[in-house]
């Protein structure tokens, strides 16, 4: 059962975190810059000779996948060389190829593989994981591994797999980004989402409420919100038992009976779910808007779905494209972790303790 009343009272809220989830989700900003001067130290500069023919992402279970993809998002279809989203490396991968992999799992053999295959074939590979284990195993002396350095569990590491593989794609200059205005709104994004402000004026406890009890579709307005809003239904799943459909709007739209069953709702999103709980969905436009086509996306889509929830990052956050995506993939793993807390799945009795790195 959910006790929404945790939300308000600060002090009942440090003694539910056991496990200081809260505090660990607001160190974003933190492995940002951690991740970043690890990729100065491993020389990331040096590992580039031009441009490669293609950039292979591997998308491995955990943050990985929504990671890759809005890295992808962000190049965009105009980036200059192929960006490849996969979960193993394709047959052709060679020596003129950049290879970057995140996993939560140190024993992925999978990835393991995919690793050793990458560097026999002189492939540059980066790797944002521990450097113990099968996989920094398999790239030993010729992989780049950059390790978090700040601790925090594997279900809060998009932050440090972001940093690193944005590093990677600044370095082969395909993607531009302010390692420290990131690291900067990530800290202001944290220090909004403190456990003494209110809920009201607090955008992660806000969206922690409003995702409650109800069944959300996280349907994104172009692909790097649509990647956002893979990653909010990874840490709902993460951390509250959350069931969410996450899609691009537009093929949202082409599945049009679950569309008509989502706006037929809408006039009755404050009801309460327990009166009809087949029924209790919740459609939130994810917005990472940045410029007037986003702008535009996102007001036809409200007007289309006039009784939609628009998560965006708000007029508080510049228009960068990574930030505003960053600070919304943040916004959801707080909210993730209020809604954990107060519907009591996060340390709760039989709770397993979360894996550092």
């Amino acid at each position: 059962m959910l006790d929404d009343s945790l939300f308000d009272d600060p002090a009942r809220l440090v003694d539910a975190d056991t496990g200081g989830l809260l505090r660990l989700a607001a160190l974003s900003g933190a492995q940002v810059r951690a991740a970043v001067e690890s990729a100065t130290e491993a020389g990331l500069d040096d590992l580039f000779d031009g441009r490669p023919r293609a950039v292979v992402l591997l998308a491995r279970p955990g943050v990985g996948p929504g990671v890759c993809r809005l890295l992808a998002a962000l190049a965009g279809p105009r980036c200059p060389v192929p960006v490849v989203v996969t979960d193993t490396v394709p047959a052709w991968i060679g020596a003129l190829d950049v290879v970057f992999a995140h996993s939560d799992d140190v024993g992925d053999t999978v990835l393991a593989e995919s690793v050793s295959v990458a560097c026999r074939r002189g492939a540059t590979v980066v790797l944002a994981i521990p450097p113990d284990g099968p996989v920094a195993a398999a790239g030993a002396g010729r992989a780049t591994v950059l390790p978090p350095r700040v601790p925090v569990p594997s279900t809060l590491s998009f932050a440090h797999a972001l940093a690193v593989g944005l590093s990677v794609f600044r370095t082969l200059d395909l993607l531009r980004f302010d390692a420290e205005q990131l690291a900067d709104e990530l800290d202001k994004e944290a220090e909004r989402a403190h456990p003494n402000h209110e809920t009201l004026t607090t955008p992660a406890k806000s969206l922690a409420m409003r995702l409650a009890e109800r069944v959300p579709l996280l349907w994104g307005l172009d692909p790097a919100s649509t990647a956002v809003a893979e990653h909010g239904a990874f840490a709902l799943g993460a951390h509250t038992a959350t069931p969410c459909h996450v899609a691009d709007y537009q093929q949202a739209v082409a599945e049009r009976a679950l569309h008509r069953a989502a706006a037929g709702s809408e006039a009755d999103l404050f009801a309460d779910p327990e009166d009809d709980p087949g029924t209790a969905l919740r459609v939130f436009l994810v917005s990472a808007r940045h410029d007037e086509q986003g702008e535009a996306q996102e007001r036809g889509a409200v007007r289309d779905l006039p009784g939609a929830d628009l998560v965006s990052p708000g007029d508080a956050v510049g228009d960068d494209a990574v930030l505003r995506s960053a600070v919304l993939a943040a916004r959801f793993d707080m909210a993730a972790v209020y809604l954990g807390l107060a519907a009591g799945t996060l340390n709760g009795p039989g709770w397993p303790a979360l894996a550092m790195h």
